[in-house]
């Protein structure tokens, strides 16, 4: 393997990291959902990071093609190499096709993602519509010498590999410390040694997802199909592959060594891992039973939510901490998280109503620049909220009268918050309070009673004015009176 192999575990100076890769043209591929379940607030993490990361390539002008894989078959209960297929039991279970579980579920993922704001990507490749590529992929290694068929399977030579090359590159575990950490008894695996993998796998009698290979009837293992699908579409090369930080080892270490073995060359330029989101300090996963699925958390139906959370709270509650940082999920983190979108959210509402002045009363920072420096370094999201956190302070005392915007200053602000907090961050307004049902009823019903209290104050009837004030403030309402007109917003 080549000495100045580029390997990076974060985003760095964005705009010029990418300035000369494929003139303009940006490779993406990230490891996709395992559907065979409800997405959960973990799957959520990677889908935005990533999400951020589209977005803001595109707004700095990089055609880019974003592929994430959908896993649909090799995916092993018990390890990457045994067990049952986790789609082929669901469907077992439930006396369905195991492509009905998949459909169902890949349904439901979309549906949670739209709802996050989370863009689609450019291809969605199913692992079992690539079969016949996997098994050319896997001729290829075989051909290189650094893999051995084993009752019908085959397996990836590690040491072999190793030996050659450097297994264990990307996670920094050297195969000696492996090698200790991984033992098995003589006789019990079809494995040479207990650190190979699968790269085909042949199908028990009893196996329902099966296809034929000139070693087996059979079917792929779980680390094969990225390698595979990220060269057929976005070649023997490629700019960034993401995923969960879970997944740098073995998976992606693993797609490192079979990328090298079948090309010659590692296929990545750039891997990119979002960090775990933890509840009381576990990861949060199918694996582990404490998840908690995004539907409940729109419902607020899961007995650990406190109440029903609205996606762009769950989107701004990941925004708010940095991509490779632990989050530790509660319910008073999320209605944290939901106070300052809703204050946010307020500002922006008032920044339409601003009427300019003649002339500036203050000189604002440039938080455009600002943003940018943030978003440049490692995609440095929270950095990007406190800087719009400053400016709503100067939206919000220009609407009370304390300070005086020109029109240049209005637009500029408008200008900031469109690009960063809609376009960018990809937070939908108005959309910050919704759940399960629709806010458009309760929206029209207290415009209603602003109206009446806008007559009462023009008739000088003050003291229904300060009734509808009052008991909307015990309802849990904050009616502001400005000189921009009446706001009001959930406490």
């Amino acid at each position: 393997m080549e000495s100045n192999l580029l390997i990076y575990n974060s985003l760095s100076r964005t705009k010029e990291l990418f300035k000369p890769l494929h003139e303009g043209m940006v490779g993406m591929y990230v490891c996709g959902p395992t559907v065979y379940g409800d997405a959960h607030l973990g799957h959520a993490r990677p889908a935005i990071t990533f999400d951020i990361l589209y977005r803001y390539l595109q707004h700095l002008g990089y055609k880019v093609r974003y592929v994430r894989n959908i896993t649909d078959v090799g995916h092993l209960e018990h390890d990457a190499d045994e067990g049952e297929d986790k789609i082929a039991k669901k469907a077992r279970l439930e006396h369905l096709e195991p492509m009905e579980v998949v459909q169902h579920y890949l349904n439901r993922y979309h549906h949670d993602m739209e709802a996050l704001n989370v863009l689609p990507p450019s291809i969605e490749p199913h692992a079992s519509g690539h079969i016949i590529e996997q098994i050319e992929y896997v001729k290829k290694i075989l051909d290189a010498g650094y893999a051995y068929e084993s009752k019908g399977s085959v397996y990836f030579d590690v040491k072999k590999y190793n030996a050659d090359h450097k297994y264990g590159i990307l996670s920094g575990r050297n195969i000696e410390d492996l090698e200790s950490n991984t033992r098995t008894l003589d006789g019990q695996s079809e494995k040479r040694d207990p650190l190979d993998f699968a790269l085909w796998k042949c199908a028990a009698p009893e196996h329902i997802m099966h296809w034929p290979s000139p070693w087996s009837e059979g079917f792929p293992g779980w680390h094969l199909e990225c390698s595979t699908m990220g060269r057929k579409y976005l070649g023997d090369t490629f700019d960034i592959h993401g995923g969960g930080l879970d997944l740098l080892f073995p998976h992606h270490e693993c797609e490192i060594a079979q990328s090298v073995a079948a090309q010659g060359h590692p296929a990545v330029r750039y891997w990119m891992h979002n960090n775990m989101i933890t509840i009381n300090g576990q990861k949060m996963g199918k694996s582990y039973k404490n998840f908690i699925n995004l539907e409940e958390f729109f419902a607020g139906s899961h007995p650990l939510l406190d109440k029903a959370y609205a996606p762009m709270v769950i989107r701004f509650f990941i925004l708010q901490a940095h991509y490779r940082s632990t989050v530790d999920f509660s319910n008073a983190a999320l209605q944290s998280a939901e106070k300052a979108l809703q204050k946010m959210t307020d500002s922006y509402n008032r920044l339409q109503n601003l009427s300019p002045a003649e002339k500036s009363g203050v000189e604002l920072p440039d938080y455009k620049e600002l943003c940018y420096e943030a978003m440049d370094d490692d995609l440095n999201t929270p950095q990007v909220i406190a800087h719009l956190f400053d400016a709503c302070r100067v939206i919000n005392s220009a609407s009370n009268g304390e300070i005086s915007l020109s029109a240049a200053d209005i637009e500029s602000l408008r200008s900031l918050m469109d690009t960063f907090l809609i376009d960018l961050l990809g937070i939908r307004m108005g959309q910050q309070q919704e759940s399960a049902g629709s806010l458009k009823p309760y929206e029209e019903a207290v415009n209603l009673l602003m109206e009446v209290r806008a007559k009462a104050k023009a008739a000088k009837d003050w003291a229904t004015s300060d009734l509808i004030r009052d008991r909307l403030a015990q309802a849990g309402f904050d009616v502001k009176d400005t000189k921009n007109g009446v706001e009001w917003s959930v406490k």
